[in-house]
Formats: structure tokens, sequence, C-alpha cells
């Protein structure tokens, strides 16, 4: 009898039960529990949380699964994808806002909202995610056998090591956060309008343009051989193959709809709580609502670390990175466009510029930390440390101080951040440059190895 309930399909059923009382919130109410009754934001936040919590899971399995058929970069690209896509929901609804509002004052809140709620997601991925999951994982090996972990003599000077394969993934955030910088010089900061900056398409060009580059490399890679698996993975991969296609199909499918319908509700949620406590609106679109929509992908990174799989859990977090460092932000002038009913650019004023800048900064010293493929304990340290203090000092400003006041101080903040970012990242890219040039050669050899993969062979094979 205890042998039933060992069986791989039990937890499964197990996990897709914590979805079903939110697919019911859904048909029912809207995604919404009781709109208007006491604790409706409470019990909204509950049952769209726990929907999330099961389909990280059943996320995690889908993407494991794959990995005997795809490349696991690709497996792992699809899954972070899936798991960010409440983000780009988020924020998709307020480029929307801005483009069809176009013109007035609540269309160019509702932009810089956008902005800010991008920019909030970036940073708490590298200040929260990268960091605690290195945390985590240092941790985990005290109890459990990890090779990627690293015991050194010294304080805090453990360190995780980070899959070299992963060269491609870095280069190409490399150029991503160069370009970021030069995003407020946008062509809309030109027009003499009321905006100090804007996101138009030739950013889209860019941005989108290197996720689809990247994408196209790691599709063409080889089949590596898998990683032996157990439980509910190992269960699904045991099916002929074309089961098992069906299977990993469904898992994405179905998880990726109880994400993208449950996460908003939740962010929403938490808004609504924060703001019934007297947190503005602004902080709370920032930093809570990303919050929530990136808890997926923590969720599914923990799952795999926990797993003593910490490789495949920070290739999903770096691949995560790369997809909205990219994709989200390239995205949000195509649907401002839309929404305006012509091409444009989305705008934005200078406590946006600052914020942009404060997240480049921050993604070129992570990417700093990672050049020679690990991060320490103390390294994944001053990150989070530098995360928290920021939003946390933020935070106190706007809640002690007048608006205008407040507004004039978080600039200096965001900037005085900014300076700091750049000169840890600027010293160790000096100091570690020659593991810099290595990483972008290995990437160039990735590169021209998954182009030259696929050529034509004599005789018109392929």
């Amino acid at each position: 009898m205890l042998q039933r309930f060992r069986h791989p399909l039990v937890a499964v059923v197990l996990t897709f039960v914590l979805t079903v009382p939110w697919v019911y919130t859904w048909f029912t109410h809207g995604g919404h529990v009781e709109p208007g009754a006491p604790y409706s934001a409470v019990l909204t936040v509950a049952v769209s949380g726990i929907a999330v919590l099961g389909s990280s899971f059943l996320l995690a399995w889908g993407a494991e699964t794959a990995e005997k058929d795809v490349p696991r970069a690709f497996a792992i690209a699809v899954l972070a994808v899936l798991a960010v896509a409440p983000e780009y929901a988020v924020d998709a609804l307020y480029a929307w806002q801005a483009g069809s509002l176009e013109g007035t004052q609540r269309g160019a809140d509702a932009a810089n909202l956008a902005v800010a709620n991008m920019t909030g997601a970036n940073r708490i991925l590298i200040g929260l995610g990268w960091s605690a999951i290195a945390l985590f994982t240092v941790y985990r090996a005290g109890s459990a056998s990890d090779p990627a972990v690293e015991h050194r003599e010294g304080r805090l000077r453990n360190a995780v090591s980070i899959d070299r394969d992963l060269s491609v993934e870095i280069a190409f955030l490399f150029a991503a956060t160069a370009f970021a910088f030069v995003v407020p010089f946008s062509m809309a900061s030109l027009t003499g309008g009321g905006s100090a900056g804007g996101i138009g398409l030739f950013d889209t060009a860019v941005l989108v343009g290197l996720y689809v580059l990247y994408i196209l490399i790691i599709a063409r890679g080889d089949v590596e051989e898998h990683e032996e698996q157990v439980g509910v993975p190992a269960y699904f991969q045991s099916f002929p193959k074309p089961a098992r296609i069906g299977v990993v199909l469904s898992l994405f499918a179905y998880s990726g709809a109880m994400i993208y319908t449950a996460v908003h509700p939740f962010a929403m949620g938490l808004e609504t709580i924060g703001i019934q406590n007297g947190i503005p609106e602004f902080f709370m679109i920032q930093w809570i609502a990303p919050l929530a929509s990136e808890s997926p992908e923590l969720i599914v990174v923990a799952y795999l670390v926990n797993k003593a799989r910490s490789t495949a859990g920070f290739n999903a977090l770096i691949s995560s990175k790369l997809n909205q460092w990219t994709l989200l932000i390239g995205t949000l002038a195509v649907v401002y466009s839309i929404a305006a009913g012509h091409l444009g650019a989305l705008p934005f004023d200078q406590k946006q510029v600052a914020e942009i800048w404060i997240t480049a900064a921050q993604s070129l010293f992570a990417l700093a930390i990672l050049s020679n493929f690990e991060i320490s304990v103390r390294e994944a340290l001053v990150l989070l440390v530098l995360f928290v203090s920021q939003v946390a000092i933020e935070f106190a400003v706007i809640r002690i101080y007048p608006e205008g006041v407040a507004e004039a101080l978080s600039l200096d903040l965001l900037y005085g951040y900014t300076a700091v970012y750049l000169l840890l990242g600027g010293y160790l890219l000096v100091t570690r440059r020659g593991e810099l040039r290595n990483l972008f050669a290995r990437a160039g050899a990735t590169a021209r190895s998954a182009v030259g993969s696929r050529e034509v062979r004599p005789g018109g094979a392929d």
C-alpha cells in the first residue's frame, strides 16, 4: 500500500490539486474571491499563490523531462519564458494603458509604472534571486553533496561554480547591458516633450534581435547526455518519445496557463493589501508586483537546487535575466504603439532614467562576478545587501519626507548606488580581464559550432 503512495503520479496528482481552487475561482469569480467581501484580497492572494506554487513544480518537471529530447539550454530557456510570463503580462498592461491614454497625465503615469515594474523585476531577479539562490545552494551543500559547490578555507569563501556552457548567455547579457545604458538617450528625448527619454522601436529591434539570435544559437546545439533523473521526471522520461513529448507540452501548457492567469491577481491582491496599509502605489508596482510575478521562477530554481541540481537552477536564473533584459524591455514599445494606434516610443521621466541606469549598473556588476564562472558567498552577500539596503532606504525616504523632497533624495540615492555598482563592476572586470577574454572566446566558439552543426553536408544531407 505504501508503495502506491510513492508512485510519481501521486505527486503529480497532488500538485495538480493545488491548482484546482484557482481554476474554480477563475471561472466563477473572474480571478477574485468574492470581490468586495472582507478579506477578499487576502483570500485571492492565498488561492492564487497556492496555484502558482503547484504550477511551478509542474513547470519544473516538464523542463527536466524535456532535457532528454532537446538541448538543455533550450529547455531551460522555455522554462524561463513561461516562468516569467506573468511579468510580461503586468508590464504589458501598463504599457497598453500608456498608449491608449497617450497625452494624458494618467497615460504618462502608466508609462512610468511600466518602466518601474520592468526595472524592479530585473533588480529583484539579481538582487534577491541570484544572491539568495547562491546562498541557499552553499547552505544546502552542507547536508547534501552538490558538485557545483566548492568548499574553501576562509570566511565566506565557499563558492558555487557556474556551468561554463553559460558563456553564450553571459556574453549576450553583457551586450544587452551595454545597450541598456544608452536606452534613456532614445530619439524620444529629442522630441522636446516633457519626457526624459523613451523606449522606441529601434530599442525593440536591437534587444529582441539579440534574444532571437541567442535562441537560434542554443536551439541548434546538440542534445547532451542528460543527467540521471529521479522521481517524476524519471518516470516521464521512461515513456516512448511521442508520449513523452505530449506530456512535456501538456505540462508546459497547463502550468503556463495557471501561472499566467494566477500571478496578476496574486500581485494585485498584494498591492491592495499594501495600499490598505499605507504603502505608496508606485512602490508597490515597482517591488511587490514584480516580487509576486518572479515567484514561479524562484520556486522552480529552489526546487532544482534542493535536488542538488544547482547548475540547472542557475541556468534558469541567468536565462530568465536574459529574456527579461531583452524581450521584456523590447516588447514595451510594441505594446505601446499598438495601443496608441501609431509607431511611437514609451516615454518615461527622469526618475525612470535613474532606475534604468541603476538596473544596468547592477547587471554589469553581477556579470562581472560571473566572469570567472562562479559566485562566492561573499559576492552573493554584497549583491543582496546592496539591493536590500537601496530599497529599504528609498522606502524610508518616501515615508518620512514630503513628496518633492523625497523625489529629489530618491534620485540622489539611485545615482549614488549606480556609482557603487559601476565602481565594483569596473574593478572586477579589470582584475578579471583574462577570464573575460576567455568567456567571450568560449561564447564565440559555441556560436560558431552551433552554426556549423547544421551546415548542409555533401550529398544534400542535413
